[in-house]
């Protein structure tokens, strides 16, 4: 028995060194996880509605799953520059076991085989520009790519219609195919040589598809984005095929699936049907499985397949434009005359054709080939002729109405199951509060069986990845608008955007070099930049539609009521701005403000005035309440036709009796009732807006003494009461004379 007890307490101590040194084990490979996001919409010549949006959703979607975000929108050239060097020297010192990812969303362009990203300060007019002021991609892509990361991803939601290069040399668009470094996932919006038609929501579709795909978990990363094509696909109608290539030698999950989650797909139907030929397949199942792969030669079996579907009419599309873009892959790589005259043998006039010339000249090689030379040998056939028709276009759009394509049926749920329910219709996010700072989304509740790996380490003051599932802290913390000012008790860092602390406790940390340069600018000692001026929600057309030609002002088209000013800075003077200068009164939101008082307040507090007559219905047109203003009393003029009944000029001539104009005659002979002497000087409803005058009236009980009480009364304030009631005595008599049932009189 001793020696059985003996064994088993020998037992356990082994096992607890084995579990403490596991234990230690994966505390010493915790993984780090760090982000950069960057939205930019505020283009002077197009501004894009959604892109600041969309990259405040990656942000605190990462944020959820156990990244060190930093984000900003709206940024320049030279501060874009700094923060991809922050960000780079960040990842330097993270370490071995760390995941680095880049989300960028704005315009993107291609030229000569390369990608750019523009920045919303950019002057771009003709395609020399594009090197100097856009940010090359692939420099980037390698820097990621030589650091010891665990894994890199880098995602370019940049694929649209360019509005900078008009007229001169085209350019081919949408973004250029390439090839990522190892370690590395990078992935665009639309497919190479494609662009992703104009966003409708508050999001774009990519972005709230990227995110629905983080947040199920327990997909690797390249199922993330396999089904993120299937949804974009769907949601879009075919519209937009998002692209992706990897380089992966690690294994990674945004989040884990805890064992007891619900089964989304039976895992060995699923895997029998990814693994059949596309020939084996019903014509459904065979368009998701080949869009899933998204190989050239999964397209090209589809059309074997099914040759006569409405469906392959589009994946022909989808061919054509692959198969165009690894061609000149091919040729940039190699980066020999042969290789350009090759294109454009087979591309004459190709997205890529004024590419190859350009290169053609910087080589000093002629343009035309000679007569017989080495064609380049590409690994993909030549295009047939019906591939022209999609390839030959400035712009390839796959929902471009003047193709035809039949809407793609949805997937099969083994390969993309439904949305969740609450992440289907998404409400548009709260605005942002300082200048740079990102849009901040309202949370919604991560799944309790979705947790991020307990190898995570835990990003610092990050208080989404510490809540997901607390419905509470969400509703009462997360979800609540930003307020501008110090981040809470021994916290303060300073007002928002000014770099110290962000506007919410759920909001990204500005990158070193914006937060720097916000300060600068709230301290007077950098200029405002033009993109602060610049509200990506209006469309240049939508203010075009106003002025002298539509008849009404530019102002009506456009209320700062209904469009915030998501760019602007705190004004100096409130909480959490620059404190005002010595002597400077304290500035308000809003400059009407002040006004408030004099001019609103008395007319909304008094009941008898109705909104007609306060506000006109047609500009230029003067009410009679406007006419009481300016004559001193007086509803009407001599020889005026009034505009109101008379019912309606008597209410108005009692409103100005308030501070402005004194009480006029007309109450009176509305509201006569005992004693004339005693309606003068009170009138029974209306004295709130006036109690000077009211008080005297009371303590005299007869009425005949009232009026040689309220007499002496006035004196303080004769300027106001005593000159306006004669002059408007003839009006005031005729109206006097007139019973108040009778308004023919």
């Amino acid at each position: 028995m001793i020696k059985t007890s003996f064994i088993l307490s020998l037992c356990l101590i082994l096992l607890s060194g084995v579990e403490a040194s596991l234990s230690s084990a994966a505390a010493q490979q915790q993984e780090k996880r760090i982000a950069l996001v960057v939205g930019d919409g505020a283009y002077a010549k197009s501004p894009l509605a959604t892109a600041a949006n969309d990259a405040g959703l990656i942000a605190q979607t990462l944020q959820a799953a156990g990244f060190d975000v930093v984000g900003a929108r709206d940024l320049d050239g030279d501060t874009l520059r700094r923060s991809f060097r922050d960000f780079v020297q960040k990842a330097q010192t993270s370490g071995e076991g760390t995941i680095a990812m880049v989300y960028l969303a704005g315009y993107g362009i291609q030229l000569a085989g390369e990608n750019y990203f523009i920045p919303v300060d950019t002057p771009l007019s003709r395609d020399t520009e594009i090197p100097i002021e856009g940010l090359r991609i692939s420099d980037y892509l390698r820097e990621l790519g030589s650091l010891p990361l665990k894994a890199s991803i880098f995602v370019l939601d940049a694929a649209r219609q360019q509005p900078f290069i008009e007229g001169g040399q085209p350019i081919a668009g949408g973004l250029a195919l390439v090839e990522p470094q190892a370690r590395m996932l990078i992935a665009f919006n639309a497919a190479p040589g494609t662009v992703a038609p104009e966003e409708q929501g508050p999001y774009g579709a990519y972005a709230q598809s990227l995110a629905e795909m983080i947040r199920t978990g327990g997909l690797p990363l390249p199922e993330v984005f396999n089904r993120l094509r299937l949804r974009v696909n769907e949601s879009t109608k075919g519209a937009q095929i998002p692209w992706d290539a990897e380089k992966l030698d690690a294994q990674f999950a945004f989040f884990d699936r805890a064992p007891d989650a619900p089964v989304q797909a039976p895992p060995d139907q699923a895997a029998e049907v990814r693994n059949k030929p596309i020939r084996d397949l019903g014509v459904q199942d065979a368009y998701a499985a080949a869009l899933e792969r998204d190989t050239l030669q999964g397209y090209e079996d589809f059309i074997v397949a099914y040759p006569g579907d409405p469906l392959a009419r589009r994946v022909r599309a989808i061919v054509a434009a692959r198969r165009e873009a690894v061609t000149w892959l091919r040729s940039y790589r190699a980066d020999t005359p042969q290789a350009y005259w090759s294109y454009l043998r087979r591309y004459q006039n190709g997205p890529h054709a004024w590419d190859a010339r350009r290169r053609l000249l910087i080589l000093s090689a002629p343009v035309e080939p000679p007569p017989s030379f080495a064609a380049y040998d590409y690994d993909v056939p030549p295009p047939p002729p019906d591939e022209f028709a999609y390839v030959d276009r400035p712009v390839l759009m796959y929902g471009d109405p003047d193709f035809g394509f039949v809407p793609p049926p949805p997937p099969p749920v083994f390969f993309l199951p439904p949305p969740p329910p609450d992440f289907i219709v998404l409400a548009p996010p709260i605005a942002a509060v300082g200048l740079f700072i990102l849009p901040q989304p309202f949370f919604v509740p991560i799944p309790v069986y979705v947790r991020p790996p307990i190898y995570v380490a835990p990003p610092p003051n990050n208080i989404i990845f510490a809540n997901i599932h607390n419905t509470t802290v969400i509703n009462n913390v997360i979800n609540q608008p930003p307020q501008p000012g110090p981040a809470g008790p021994g916290g303060a860092k300073g007002p928002p955007g000014a770099g110290g602390a962000p506007p919410s406790a759920a909001s990204p940390g500005l990158p070193p070099s914006v937060a720097q340069k916000a300060s600068l600018i709230q301290q007077g000692k950098l200029p405002v930049p033009p993109s602060a001026s610049i509200n990506p929600a209006i469309k240049p057309a939508t203010l075009g539609a106003a002025g002298p030609a539509s008849g009404k002002p530019l102002s009506t088209n456009v209320s700062p009521d209904a469009l915030p000013k998501t760019n602007a800075l705190p004004v100096p003077g409130q909480k959490g701005a620059p404190p005002l200068p010595s002597g400077a009164a304290p500035a308000t939101s809003s400059p009407n403000l002040k006004l408030a008082p004099a001019t609103t307040s008395p007319a909304a507090s008094t009941p008898n005035v109705p909104p007609s007559a306060a506000a006109p219905k047609t500009p230029g047109a003067e009410t009679p309440a406007m006419r009481v203003r300016r004559t001193g009393g007086a509803a009407t003029t001599p020889g005026a036709k009034p505009v109101v009944p008379e019912s309606t000029q008597r209410k108005n001539v009692a409103t100005p009796a308030p501070p402005p104009p004194p009480p006029p005659p007309k109450p009176e002979v509305g509201r006569v009732g005992p004693p004339p002497q005693a309606a003068r000087p009170t009138p029974p409803p209306p004295p709130k807006p006036a109690p000077q005058v009211a008080r005297p009236a009371p303590p005299p009980p007869p009425p005949k003494p009232a009026p040689q009480v309220a007499r002496p009364a006035p004196p303080p304030p004769p300027p106001r009461a005593a000159p306006p009631p004669p002059r408007p005595a003839p009006a005031a008599a005729a109206a006097k004379k007139c019973p108040p049932n009778n308004p023919k009189c």
